[in-house]
């Protein structure tokens, strides 16, 4: 299995803990821009922003902020940054119009070269729908609709799985991406400051341990005036589960040097990937028609 990680070589990953989000777009993303370029000039390939980062995160500001992507400022600034700043980017996420004339508005996350140019789209797949008596009450159905593929990223580094927050959850997606040669999830998200201190690191250090990959998941900072009380913690979790970077709640750049190496290592000396029992269940991975780059879709 390890085989598969033969093309891989190391890179400088850095998430945006970005904060200072406001009601107006344009300058959320100005600042975004500048928060990229910061990281690009400290040594960073691989640069990720938060869930929502160009509007407030909530059911009522979706379709208030909500873009077709063939005309997305948020898009366009994107991918001009990469351009400029000669990096990978994975864009966090920013709620999506769809083009069809069906209304629907998605959590979308996309992702560029440095040549500036589109390399993956992901809808959220898993929308969070959660009713916590007394402390939180949240449902993304109310607005979004929910995405029916997964993606996995290209980049001369090596491929790169992507879910969006509520995604992590579920195991199924770290798993294929692990097994169609992945070397990382990245996660762009905003747990609350409910179930943040419950689950976020504990699901990424799972998500880890069991594909023997590196995981990250970059959250908004908390902002005390939001409707919405982002958790913050910013985390990059290697291959044996161990946490290599992460912060606490305010904005700031974490960054962590990611190297396939570690992968190989650890499944050489616990060959998970040689020891599992395909006769015994069936393999998750094998269900699924992947096309590689703007996502895979189910057939």
């Amino acid at each position: 299995m390890s085989s598969v990680l033969a093309t891989c070589s190391p890179f400088k990953l850095a998430l945006v803990q970005l904060g200072n989000v406001t009601h107006d777009m344009h300058a959320n993303l100005e600042h975004a821009r500048t928060m990229i370029l910061v990281a690009a000039s400290r040594g960073a390939d691989v640069v990720v922003l938060p869930e929502c980062f160009n509007s407030p995160y909530g059911t009522s500001y979706f379709p208030q902020y909500a873009e077709p992507l063939s005309t997305s400022a948020s898009v366009k600034m994107l991918s001009e940054t990469a351009k400029e700043a000669n990096v990978y980017i994975i864009g966090g996420s920013i709620p999506e119009l769809a083009e069809d004339g069906s209304g629907a508005i998605y959590n979308t996350l996309t992702a560029y070269n440095p040549g500036g140019s589109i390399i993956g789209t992901h809808r959220k797949v898993h929308l969070f729908d959660i009713d916590v008596p007394g402390k939180i009450c949240f449902k993304e159905s109310e607005t979004l609709t929910g995405g029916s593929w997964l993606t996995h990223i290209d980049t001369r580094y090596g491929k790169i799985g992507v879910g969006i927050c509520y995604d992590m959850r579920f195991p199924e997606m770290a798993m294929i991406a692990a097994r169609k040669g992945c070397m990382a999830m990245i996660y762009p998200g905003a747990f609350n400051t409910t179930t943040g201190p419950m689950h976020w690191e504990l699901l990424q250090r799972a998500r880890a341990v069991d594909n023997q990959i590196f995981v990250a998941a970059c959250s908004p900072a908390r902002d005390p005036d939001a409707s919405y009380q982002a958790w913050g913690h910013s985390t990059i979790v290697g291959p044996s589960g161990n946490v290599l970077q992460t912060c606490e709640e305010n904005e700031t750049i974490i960054y962590a040097h990611i190297d396939p190496e570690e992968i190989k290592t650890i499944r050489t000396n616990i060959p998970l990937y040689e020891q599992r029992r395909f006769d015994i269940y069936g393999d998750v991975s094998k269900t699924v028609d992947i096309k590689e780059g703007k996502g895979f879709k189910r057939e």
